[in-house]
């Protein structure tokens, strides 16, 4: 028990000795770390460096002479140094009452140099790479700019690349970098394929994206690359087109192209879900605004009980209720459609509902992708500015002026939270597209003095600059003509949504017995009244100067000549010059889906052309055209447009009319008859007419063999016609209907739409002039 005693207070006085000294012992370790990991910088001494100065190396450690540092600002002074990009490597190390920091600096770019580039321009691959000249040089950044200028070349069709980067010193710490380029063969496209698709065929679907297969003609189009923003618009291409034709289960599992490095060709492979086909169930309207009842709104709806769903119609719907609302005073509110599958019977029943929503407002409008085109071209599409109450009415009716102004592959708007609960940040992504057009165009005449071919050459850019202006210069001529052009466009004319523009022309024809020279101009504007409907006014003054060949008039008041001429043609041409000065008014409806490849929509336009304010003629001249385009198969695309027009000039204030104020015929009235080759007729002339009306029929179809990336559909049409009235006396008018009935092929070519017809007239009169074959290039409106 004693022993045991003992024994406790031995380890007791053990535990109160380490107690006490245990504190103090801990704090002398403790002072002696500090004092061993602790000092003062009497020097900082700077070496290896040759162009930064000591000084500005010190300034970046953050430790000065005299100042009392540890192992944390050691490790900040090196991250400091690192961080400036300036230096290789770095080290800080105490000698003595020493901070020695010694630095390898990055060699300095003198010169970039690109070789053996001839399809990239070097200003384009300069922008591409990081590494400039008069900055610093490291392996990293080089690494990184050989994939970049790999990257330019794939853009434009080019993954054969080779980039061999070489580095080379000048001296005084410089070094030029050069990259030996080879740039190979261009990369095709051997295939596209589709997977899932039963309703439509992949003929059918290549038709609908703007990815092509490679053929001999790609060196023009350019449309063979594979891009990846490219094939992004692709993908968004197949959703509107299936979403609009019932398919609203469609779904892109997958697309992606393989290259084979081989063949240095791509495969191209979209996956898809069609999913079924649906109609639209019942159509109503929830509305939870009391002021707002939702059965009096459904006259604004586009989408009818029956017919196939398509989200286009959903859409334009809910622009529709949204602007019939917002017009009643509720510029906040919200119209979102709810669609009930009945899968059984494949039917989308939808209920738009109307709410009040959240007051939001617009804090900024981001812009990307557009290197080209400016912002302010982009922002003024829309009709909300920063601060604005946030209205997707007006997103959405900016996003589809965008995408109609051409400029774009694709437009996505898109919204992320702003710095405030109210705020929204509106996020406009564009992938920009090429704008400018080399058109060459032209025709053969089977009769009359013209006869023989003609050519037509025009440049266009729709984006001149990236301001969104037109700019065409054209010109042309065949045997016996020659015909000049300038014109150009503002679309926002003193920056509001009122295009302005002018056309400078001058034309010369030497006709069977006479030369006319037409030199004039036109100033015009236009204005838009709804999304489908536009309003223009113009003015045009020109002067016709005719000049006779080798003969006389005999009778100035008759036009008794010597020519063999008309009377009526030889009085108007002998009094030799004419000036005319008219006022234009337009009225212009589109619904069409596409311009270039119309499938589907209206487009109409109605014209009054007043001359004689001022000048030597007076006359008033109407004329309309409509046209009608519909797809009559979707599977194997054949597509319908059906055509009508027609027209009447008269003269007022008591003068008489010309014969060059009178109509003509053309392949815009009917196809199968010469120029000027039908109407009234006096000594063997045309003298053109006072009235027509015609109308046509016309299916096109894609032709068979030929793949559809290059262009080409086939055409069977008829045409029916009827011309007459004149202003003269005793002259035959030649009236009646004319008929024909013709094959085509239509080219989507890379200078323009070109049309090839051979039309044979059915109903015809003895004296009409007929050509069978045409061949002409230009617009289909």
């Amino acid at each position: 028990m004693m022993a045991s005693s003992k024994f406790t207070r031995a380890v007791s006085a053990a535990a109160l000795t380490v107690g006490l000294v245990g504190p103090v012992t801990g704090a002398a370790f403790l002072f002696s770390a500090d004092a061993a990991f602790a000092a003062t910088a009497s020097r900082i001494d700077v070496r290896g460096n040759q162009r930064v100065d000591d000084q500005t190396i010190i300034n970046y450690t953050g430790i000065r002479p005299g100042q009392n540092y540890g192992p944390a600002d050691v490790d900040e002074a090196v991250k400091s140094l690192y961080g400036t990009g300036l230096f290789s490597d770095v080290s800080v190390t105490q000698r003595g009452g020493t901070l020695v920091v010694e630095v390898s600096e990055y060699a300095t770019v003198n010169a970039v140099i690109f070789r053996g580039n001839k399809k990239a321009k070097d200003q384009q691959l300069a922008a591409a790479v990081q590494l400039q000249p008069r900055g610093t040089f490291s392996q990293a950044g080089l690494d990184q700019d050989v994939e970049a200028i790999r990257d330019v070349y794939s853009r434009i069709g080019r993954s054969d690349v080779s980039v061999t980067p070489q580095v080379s010193e000048v001296g005084n710490g410089r070094i030029n970098i050069i990259y030996d380029i080879q740039e190979g063969d261009r990369t095709k496209i051997d295939r596209i394929e589709f997977v899932g698709n039963n309703a439509y065929s992949d003929r059918r679907l290549r038709d609908v994206i703007s990815t092509k297969r490679s053929n001999i003609l790609s060196f023009l189009f350019r449309n063979d690359v594979y891009d990846q923003a490219r094939l992004r618009a692709d993908e968004e291409a197949l959703r509107r087109f299936y979403y609009n034709r019932g398919y609203a289960d469609f779904q892109i599992i997958s697309s992606d192209g393989v290259l084979n490095d081989a063949e240095n060709e791509y495969l191209v492979t979209f996956t898809i879900s069609e999913g079924e086909r649906y109609r639209f169930g019942d159509i109503s309207i929830d509305s939870t605004i009391p002021d707002v009842n939702g059965a009096d709104l459904l006259r604004e709806v586009d989408t009818e009980q029956g017919d196939y769903y398509s989200a286009l119609e959903v859409e334009n719907s809910i622009l529709a209720l949204s602007e019939s609302v917002a017009g009643q005073g509720y510029v906040f509110a919200q119209v979102n459609p709810r669609g009930d599958r009945d899968i059984a019977n494949r039917t989308i029943s939808v209920v738009y509902t109307i709410d009040e929503g959240p007051r939001t407002y617009v804090e900024r409008i981001e812009i990307r992708g557009n290197d080209r085109t400016r912002d302010y071209v982009i922002r003024r599409e829309f009709d909300l500015a920063e601060g604005d109450a946030f209205n997707q009415v007006l997103v959405q009716r900016g996003k589809r002026r965008l995408e109609a102004l051409n400029f774009f592959e694709s437009v996505n708007v898109s919204t992320t939270q702003g710095s405030q609960p109210d705020q929204v940040v509106m996020v406009v992504d564009v992938v920009e597209k090429s704008t400018g057009e080399f058109t060459i165009g032209g025709g053969y005449s089977t009769g009359g003095a013209n006869s023989g071919p003609s050519v037509e050459l025009s440049v266009t850019e729709r984006n001149f600059l990236g301001r969104g202006q037109f700019i065409r210069l054209a010109g042309g001529g065949g045997k016996k003509s020659r015909n000049y052009r300038i014109s150009f466009t503002e679309p926002y004319f003193l920056g509001r949504r009122i295009s302005a523009g002018f056309d400078l022309f001058r034309s010369t024809t030497d006709q069977k017995k006479y030369d006319t020279a037409t030199t004039g101009g036109t100033v015009r504007f236009g204005l838009p009244i709804t999304e489908a409907l536009s309003a223009q006014i113009g003015y045009t003054y020109k002067v016709d100067d005719y000049d006779l060949d080798d003969c006389t008039i005999t009778n100035s008041s008759t036009g008794a000549n010597t020519c063999g001429l008309s009377n009526f043609i030889a009085r108007d041409v002998s009094k030799g010059d004419w000036h005319t000065s008219a006022v234009t008014l337009g009225l212009t409806f589109n619904t069409v889906d596409s311009l270039s490849k119309p499938r589907e929509g209206l487009y109409g336009k109605t014209e009054l052309e007043l001359a004689g304010l001022g000048g030597d003629a007076s006359y008033y001249k109407l004329t309309a055209r409509g046209q009608y385009y519909a797809l009559l198969n979707q599977e194997y695309d054949l597509a319908f447009v059906g055509t009508v027009g027609g027209g009447y000039v008269d003269s007022w204030g008591g003068e008489d009319l010309r014969t060059f104020d009178l109509f003509r015929n053309s392949n815009k009235i009917i196809r199968g008859f010469e120029y000027n080759g039908i109407g009234p007729i006096d000594s063997g002339d045309h003298l053109g007419f006072q009235a027509y009306a015609h109308a046509s029929a016309e299916v096109t179809f894609p032709m068979p063999v030929l793949p559809e990336s290059l262009g080409f559909r086939g055409a069977v049409f008829s045409d029916v016609a009827t011309v007459g009235g004149t202003p003269f006396s005793g002259v035959d008018e030649s009236d009646g209907l004319r008929a024909s009935i013709g094959v085509g092929i239509q080219w989507d070519s890379p200078f323009g739409p070109l049309q090839v017809n051979y039309a044979e007239p059915l109903v015809k009169k003895d004296e009409d002039e007929v050509q069978r074959f045409s061949f002409g290039i230009g617009s289909k409106f």
